[in-house]
């Protein structure tokens, strides 16, 4: 699809390592779920990459938004008569093989109860149980000509050679298969066994639905985005963000600084920040970041006024002080109601806007104004102004969700880092090995 094509030949190129040959089959024209025909589909076996990395407290799924957000695609496939549909995906950090926290059965379960369905969960991701699940799902089909048997492998980072891309692993994953589809944009940029080896495999490999989708949101924003053009870039830390800060300045007319990084440029401009979080190795950096938007004519918004506290606690004394007026033993831990005020004049111009990262500690209720306050400026943005509101990183996807207004956004993204790096301009991994049309 063009979406592809542009977003690579936007981006491609700035801050990554990728070799030539990389770099070129990235820029190509990449095939997606709606250029396979139905005779590409109909009685196949399918290995389906998808997301479902969900937040879970014990074994309840407190979101399940990736999970919904898989639904088109394996529902596209039932409705074409596709034979077996075996949805691999990691869960959390396992350490050293299988932990019974990270089981995707509670995934299984909440899938089968979406789809309508039995969503079978499978002992493992690869070996001799899975291939005779999919060939008895296989062999159903083929009898009955319609049947279509879904499956849920056991999560794929169970097995350590699934992050090291391991080559054997990958075709072992991909043995039972004929198509393979990706549409995991929040695994993209990994270049692991379940993104990239198993492109080797298979043929076709395309991407999925909501891949094609976040691609297609972000291209916009990034190539072809409507003017005035923002973006928000909240979070801690500058050292995360400095290279996206860099990327967007190229492209966005304003920059809205929030969250914890808003400290060291207050520093970088002579400011006391008291003891706010700030990166001391990075104050340089700040400095060359504005330095930069001033030589390209862009506009770096900070907060005017800060709310404060004098310990890290929901429970701690505070206050709001003017930006340049944080004391001694207090720290910044959300923006102002002036400086919601200032983004609200800015934003209101706007018609493309990007946010990635909060504008405080809005885990903290009292500390959370600042965050939920733009997330309804945004929603306003959208439905009054018709603005392009673009939500990406996974604290920022929580706040939107827990502010009320997720459903007024124009696109709510299910990658943090792949959103992040392919602002930043990286090649992401999982989207370049998949077939040029």
């Amino acid at each position: 699809m063009l979406i592809l094509e542009r977003i690579f030949q936007s981006c491609c190129g700035i801050g990554n390592n990728s070799s030539t040959d990389q770099l070129e089959n990235s820029q190509q024209i990449k095939k997606s779920i709606k250029d396979l025909s139905d005779n590409e589909i109909k009685q196949k076996k399918f290995l389906v990459r998808c997301d479902l990395n969900v937040p879970l407290d014990g074994i309840n799924i407190t979101d399940d938004t990736r999970i919904r957000s898989s639904l088109p695609t394996i529902e596209y496939l039932i409705t074409k008569k596709a034979a077996v549909i075996a949805i691999c995906s990691h869960l959390g950090r396992p350490k050293d093989g299988p932990e019974a926290k990270f089981s995707l059965a509670p995934c299984a379960e909440h899938m089968s109860k979406l789809l309508g369905r039995t969503v079978e969960l499978a002992p493992d991701c690869i070996g001799g149980k899975v291939n005779q699940l999919v060939a008895k799902g296989y062999d159903k089909s083929s009898a009955d000509g319609n049947s279509c048997t879904v499956i849920l492998l056991e999560n794929t980072r169970f097995y350590k050679e699934e992050t090291k891309n391991d080559p054997v692993f990958a075709a072992k994953l991909a043995l039972p298969f004929d198509v393979y589809i990706n549409d995991a944009f929040g695994t993209a940029h990994r270049g692991h066994a379940s993104t990239e080896g198993v492109t080797k495999h298979l043929s076709p490999c395309v991407s999925g639905f909501l891949l094609a989708k976040e691609l297609e949101y972000l291209d916009g924003a990034i190539s072809s985005g409507k003017k005035p053009m923002a973006a928000i870039v909240g979070g801690s830390k500058v050292s995360s963000k400095i290279t996206v800060l860099n990327s967007l300045l190229e492209k966005c007319d304003i920059i809205i600084i929030g969250g914890g990084m808003v400290f060291t440029f207050l520093k970088a401009k002579g400011m006391e920040v008291g003891t706010s979080l700030v990166e001391d190795d990075f104050i340089e950096t700040a400095k060359d970041v504005m330095a930069k938007a001033d030589k390209l004519g862009r506009e770096i918004i900070l907060p005017v006024d800060i709310a404060i506290a004098d310990s890290f606690s929901n429970d701690a004394n505070r206050k709001v002080v003017a930006a340049n007026s944080i004391p001694e033993g207090w720290m910044g831990l959300d923006n102002g109601p002036d400086s919601t005020e200032q983004q609200r004049k800015i934003l209101n111009n706007c018609k493309t806007i990007l946010m990635n990262g909060p504008m405080g500690v809005f885990e903290f209720s009292n500390y959370s104004k600042g965050t939920f306050a733009l997330m309804e400026i945004l929603s306003d943005c959208t439905k009054k102004n018709g603005a392009t509101t673009i939500i990406g990183g996974g604290d920022s996807v929580a706040a939107c969700e827990q502010s009320g207004h997720a459903g007024d956004m124009s696109h709510i993204s299910t990658g943090g880092g792949a959103s992040l790096e392919l602002l930043e301009g990286k090649i992401l991994p999982g989207v370049a090995a998949l077939d040029n049309l």
